[in-house]
């Protein structure tokens, strides 16, 4: 009787670590779903807006200008940012103050990517926190899941004159 019990018990434990293993190489090289929050990619992605990033582009360097990505935030290793990629390594970016009085231009090391916005009057983006490095990025976001009435793949910029060379 103990002998069998043990047994069960050895084998449940046994598939609740091997399907925990599936699980974490789903979620971590697959993707996943997020709530994004947070007013600096509207009207693309709205505060509280479910969506769904798939990690498989960073660890291919599959990421390009016009991309929405889940990153690392550079000045709080704590919490994730969803940005769209402006710049990749070796651009020139033409960077501006959230009011639009001051320019300059900026140049992506190598590694790094620039991220900004969609809502340029509020978000703390690279324009603060300068380039973001490569291995920050945790997944690429291409499918807006919740409110139903606008699920579907993300559409382009609202600055799409952004990818240009100004």
């Amino acid at each position: 009787m103990l002998r069998g019990v043990l047994g069960k018990t050895f084998r449940l434990v046994g598939y609740t670590i091997q399907y925990g293993c599936i699980a974490h190489c789903a979620f971590e090289y697959v993707g996943g779903v997020l709530m994004c929050s947070g007013p600096s990619m509207e009207p693309t992605i709205q505060n509280s807006d479910i969506v769904f990033a798939e990690n498989l582009s960073r660890h291919f360097y599959g990421i390009q200008r016009g991309d929405i990505v889940v990153a690392k935030s550079p000045s709080d290793p704590k919490s994730s940012i969803c940005k769209r990629v402006i710049g990749l390594e070796g651009d020139k970016i033409l960077t501006s103050s959230p009011a639009g009085f001051f320019k300059n231009h900026s140049y992506v090391p190598k590694g790094h990517v620039w991220l900004e916005g969609d809502n340029l009057q509020n978000s703390a983006d690279s324009r603060y926190y300068g380039p973001v490095p490569y291995g920050l990025i945790t997944g690429r976001i291409f499918l807006k899941i919740w409110p139903l009435n606008d699920f579907g793949f993300l559409r382009e910029s609202p600055n799409g004159h952004r990818f240009s060379d100004e």
